[in-house]
């Protein structure tokens, strides 16, 4: 059995580009701390890196922190800020914020004092984009970088979160990327490093592969690769609705990122629909990955207004470049016979 990967939005397959960029950075043996030339020819390295992060989110003059991943880089820019958000918020910004902020029912966020709100660009588990207003505190824009065309100093936000491993980087590493002129109070403290704002020898392997994979990432996406992708995905949605009526495509009356798939089939569980795809050689996932585990319904899909056993009844298919056609058809083919078998069972 050939196993097919359609979980890109928990993470990606390492570049190679990545990978050659480590490989190459595990020869360079000063800490980039240090003043003498080795230390100098990291820091070098690691400045090359920062600035191809920067040309490639369209950051130039802002700040780029690196930090341990997103998730810590949420962590810095909302702790002790009392900002607010929604509901459909990665549990990394939530954890620091009031879930307050309205949803429609496609998955859309008002917000009403942006410059005390965090919102993210685009939504892991539906892939719903958000029009982000001007003046906002924190944009998480983990999920839509190197997807969908944008550029941090167009987006008029404060600060942003991004990670390595969603784009085809390693994993553990990420960066707060900061606006000129906002403060950042370190929470890691010891030796100043990162501008001040994050203590610790930084990761120069890990930042070397997300440079690399910035770069190549870019790439893709100006030549046009993700629109292939969406295509793709719209193939399996098509295959999906017309071969089972009762299911649901979730936020598709909305602009999405162009590999992502939320869909709810009443009657079976996601769980139970991952795991059966699991077993059929399929890598699914029943919602975020840092949420998988937790027996419970899509905090994202409540918030739009599902209810809690439809909530739970969801999976999400994330897809990227190189997932053919052929591969989505065999999926659909796969997926609707178990759940045509699920369906029996439940009669």
């Amino acid at each position: 059995m050939t196993r097919l990967y359609l979980d890109w939005n928990a993470t990606t397959p390492l570049r190679p580009e990545a990978r050659a960029a480590m490989i190459a950075a595990m020869e360079v043996v000063g800490n980039p701390s240090s003043v003498h030339a080795e230390g100098r020819a990291a820091k070098a390295l690691m400045e090359r890196s920062r600035a191809k992060i920067e040309a490639a989110l369209g950051a130039e003059g802002a700040d780029v922190v690196f930090t341990s991943g997103a998730t810590e880089a949420a962590a810095l820019a909302c702790a002790g800020r009392g900002l607010a958000c929604a509901a459909v918020e990665h549990d990394a910004v939530a954890a620091w914020c009031s879930t307050g902020l309205p949803v429609d029912g496609q998955g859309g966020v008002t917000v009403s004092d942006p410059g005390r709100s965090a919102l993210q660009l685009a939504n892991s588990e539906t892939g719903v984009l958000q029009d982000l207003p001007q003046g906002l505190a924190v944009s998480d824009l983990t999920q839509a970088f190197g997807k969908v065309p944008f550029a941090f100093n167009w987006l008029g936000c404060d600060m942003g979160l991004i990670s390595a491993h969603k784009l085809g980087g390693p994993k553990g590493i990420g960066a707060l990327v900061v606006r000129q002129g906002i403060e950042v109070p370190a929470q890691l403290k010891g030796g100043g490093q990162e501008m001040g704002r994050r203590a610790g020898t930084e990761n120069l392997i890990g930042i070397a592969g997300f440079a690399a994979a910035a770069e190549a990432a870019q790439r893709d996406l100006a030549a046009g690769i993700w629109e292939g992708v969406a295509q793709i995905r719209n193939i399996l949605e098509s295959e999906l609705s017309a071969a089972t009526k009762e299911t649901i495509s979730v936020g598709n009356g909305s602009p999405r990122l162009p590999n992502t798939l939320c869909l709810i089939a009443p009657g079976w569980k996601g769980e139970t629909q991952v795991m059966a795809m699991d077993l059929a050689g399929f890598a699914v996932s029943a919602g975020s990955a840092c949420s998988s585990g937790k027996v419970r319904a899509s905090r994202v899909l409540t918030a739009m207004g599902f209810d809690e056993a439809l909530a739970a009844q969801a999976i999400r298919v994330s897809i990227g470049p190189g997932v053919t056609k052929d591969d989505v058809q065999r999926f659909a083919k796969a997926w609707t016979a178990a759940y045509a078998k699920a369906r029996t069972r439940a009669v």
